[in-house]
């Protein structure tokens, strides 16, 4: 068969963002060919780079692969063709051949101009209202029959999301996507800044926890950046409000006093007393209401009104009256807490981190906390552009946080 050959184009930071090695990598890795045509460098910070390739493949089909894998490293034809529809035929049920979304910003391209995609998640489909010409990014469960669903790659363009340009930020201090070798000291001021400077520019900022939190007595941290007005929404599970209640009652967490370690007499029936006091009060709101709960996180996100959501498992005691079992419901939950969220601090959970990390687009910056490499890498390596690990023991970690914060907020010499 005869080689296949077409041009393709891309702009933005290509170099500092390693957009055009991706791509060439990209091509290379696929056993392709590539000619550089054109390269127009911006020559200041602000200015845009630009470059125009000649790629080939051994036959169509192998083209098509190469660059259906470029395209969603920000590349585009450099002829762009309308994008491709087809109708969902049943609730719940995409075309065969539907796009599956990326992270990054995205737009498609219909009736001769480029729609911005909404709510971009990976790993869903794009549907596009022709009527309004609104596009946006959905779940499966949520695609209507006689949804126009966005089919193929043609006419999509992704916008990767490029490495910050101005000023020293964690994100750029942190050149590696995580590191347990860094003075924590150091990475705790770095992380500080950055959620001082987010907040002082109207960011939203999302907490996601585990009930390590608490275990390792860094729960009062984060009480302390809910009061100081730094946590704009709080997601975890029924565990880490059960032994949050538990240390704020008893002073013990899982039967553990936290402030020395030794074990409380009769201590392992502690979370089910705290679980017990939940009910018997009708909730953690009722509990802060009726002056029982007078201390901790979820008595701080009460107090200030920081919306939480406690996604429940099959593990749960109880679960509290507070915890959503309907795990559809609870995901929906996590959803509206996370609309518009400019940074997500992940501390000591995998499993509800993950979930969030999927909900999350790309610009959203991630701070994943976490004393096991593993898991910390798992967090970062989910598509975010903007992501760090950062292997340390978060019961030292987020007290330094929350002192230089202080600092920062003027509440503290």
């Amino acid at each position: 068969m005869a080689r296949r050959e077409q041009e393709i184009e891309v702009r933005g930071h290509l170099i500092d963002s390693m957009i055009l090695t991706r791509i060439f990598d990209t091509v290379m890795d696929l056993k392709g060919d590539f000619q550089v045509l054109e390269f127009t460098i911006g020559k200041r910070k602000k200015d845009a780079s630009y470059a125009r390739l000649l790629v080939s493949g051994r036959d169509g089909e192998h083209l098509e692969s190469i660059l259906e894998a470029v395209y969603r490293e920000g590349a585009q034809p450099v002829f762009v063709q309308e994008v491709q529809l087809e109708p969902a035929r049943k609730n719940s049920v995409m075309p065969d051949d539907f796009y599956s979304t990326t992270n990054n910003p995205t737009q498609i391209f219909y009736r001769g101009s480029w729609i911005d995609v909404q709510n971009m998640m990976m790993d869903k489909c794009i549907v596009l209202d022709t009527r309004k010409k609104a596009a946006e990014c959905r779940m499966i469960r949520d695609v209507q029959k006689g949804n126009m669903v966005v089919v193929g790659e043609r006419g999509v363009k992704i916008t990767p999301v490029e490495r910050p340009r101005e000023g020293v930020d964690i994100f750029q201090f942190m050149s590696s996507s995580s590191s347990s070798e860094r003075p924590t000291q150091h990475i705790a001021r770095k992380v500080a800044t950055d959620i001082y400077n987010t907040k002082k520019e109207g960011g939203k900022i999302i907490v996601v926890s585990g009930p390590v939190l608490v275990h390792s007595g860094a729960s009062e941290a984060l009480a302390r950046l809910i009061r100081m007005g730094y946590v704009d929404g709080l997601l975890a599970g029924n565990a880490i409000a059960v032994h949050d209640v538990e240390n704020a009652l008893l002073g013990t967490s899982l039967g553990m006093h936290v402030k020395d370690g030794t074990l409380a007499v009769r201590g392992h029936r502690n979370h089910m007393r705290a679980i017990n006091e939940v009910f018997k009060s009708g909730g953690l709101t009722a509990m802060v209401e009726k002056k029982i709960l007078k201390s901790g996180v979820m008595y701080e996100c009460v107090r200030h009104n920081v919306p939480f959501v406690l996604a429940g498992s099959i593990r749960d005691d109880g679960p509290i009256p507070d915890v959503v079992t309907d795990i559809v419901e609870a995901q929906r939950r996590y959803k509206e807490v996370l609309k518009g969220a400019k940074m997500v601090l992940m501390f000591s959970t995998m499993l509800h981190s993950i979930a969030v990390g999927n909900m999350l687009p790309s610009s959203v910056k991630v701070v994943a906390v976490d004393i096991s490499q593993p898991v910390v890498t798992k967090l970062v390596d989910r598509g975010t552009a903007q992501a760090v690990g950062i292997v340390t023991d978060v019961g030292a970690f987020l007290p330094l946080v929350a002192d230089h914060l202080e600092r920062l907020s003027g509440k503290r010499k």
